[in-house]
Parts: structure tokens; sequence; C-alpha cells
């Protein structure tokens, strides 16, 4: 296939011609983010329209999924969408049988949300190009780039909700900043 272009070359390309125009490495970052973005979704979201679902779905069964026991409060915070919003999704998820809700040990009122065995086969069925998606992606990475590619990605994160990344994708605490 000759007239795909490897993405090194294209880098390369890119960075030869661009002698410093920072406004066109920008606008390179953000248009391939725009199809990245478009082709990683797309298998999830052809895979969640037979059952009425939509990406706010594929997000909490994802959540759930690797946080068993995450509270409503939690997932919220991590989500950023209102309550409404998130009532609605996890009720159909709930009635549906992809999540179940058990109070919580100290405090009976909260919800922890777990996957069910059909939650967590749509999950992975869900999940399974995308993670094709970036092992195919990152094959030919150095484990610096990849260092590169997690440290781009988090600082796309706005500040305030970087504590909530670190600890939810990346499973660590930040400090917190010296005053």
């Amino acid at each position: 296939m000759a007239d795909i272009i490897n993405a090194v070359e294209f880098a390369e390309s890119r960075s030869a011609s661009s002698d410093g125009d920072e406004g066109r490495d920008v606008t390179d970052v953000m248009e391939l983010l725009f199809f990245s973005y478009r082709d990683f979704v797309s298998d999830p979201d052809e895979i969640s329209a037979p059952y009425g679902f939509g990406r706010a779905h594929h997000r909490v069964l994802h959540f759930v999924n690797f946080n068993p026991g995450l509270t409503v409060a939690d997932l919220l915070d991590i989500l950023q969408v209102t309550k409404q919003s998130l009532g609605r999704v996890l009720k159909e998820l709930v009635d549906l049988g992809f999540i179940e809700q058990k109070p919580g040990l100290r405090d009976r009122r909260q919800r922890l949300l777990f996957l069910t065995p059909s939650g967590k086969a749509l999950n992975s069925k869900l999940e399974s190009p995308q993670y094709r998606r970036i092992r195919r992606a990152l094959e030919d990475v150095s484990p610096e780039n990849r260092a590169t590619i997690l440290s781009f990605l988090f600082n796309m994160i706005d500040s305030e909700h970087r504590p909530t990344a670190a600890r939810v994708a990346l499973k660590q605490d930040m400090p917190e900043k010296k005053r």
C-alpha cells in the first residue's frame, strides 16, 4: 500500500516543513486528534447502537469495569456530567442487567457499582476494537515515546481534573501543590 503514509515519514515530513511553525504543529495535532477520536469511538458506537446506547453508556461501563465498587458520587466526578444525565444512563444499564448496585459497607446510603457478567461481556465487546487499535498504534513506539504520549494526553486534561485522572486512569495519587 504505497499510497499510505507511514506514521514516522509523516511526522518527519511535518517537522521538516514546519520550520518552527508552532501554529501548524498545533493544527496538525488538533486535526489528528479529531480523526483518531472519530475512529477510536466508531466501533463501540456501532456495537452500542442495537442496544440504544450512546457513548455515555460506554464510559459508565468502562469506568465501573476498571473500578469495581465505584460510588455514584465518584462516577459523577470522573465523568463530569449532571446527576440527571448519569441517573438516566445508570438506570438503563441497571434495568437491562449490565450493572448492579450494592449498598456501601460503612454508609448504606452509598451505591456501589459493579458490572454483572452481561456487563463485563458487553464492555469487553465495546473495548476490544479500541484495545486492538491502541496496541497497533503503539507497536513501533519506543518506551520513551510512550511516556511522551502519556504525558501529552495527561497535560491535555484541565489541571483541576488531573488529580482524578491520575487516581482513576493511572492508579496513583498526585501530590498536593504547596501553597
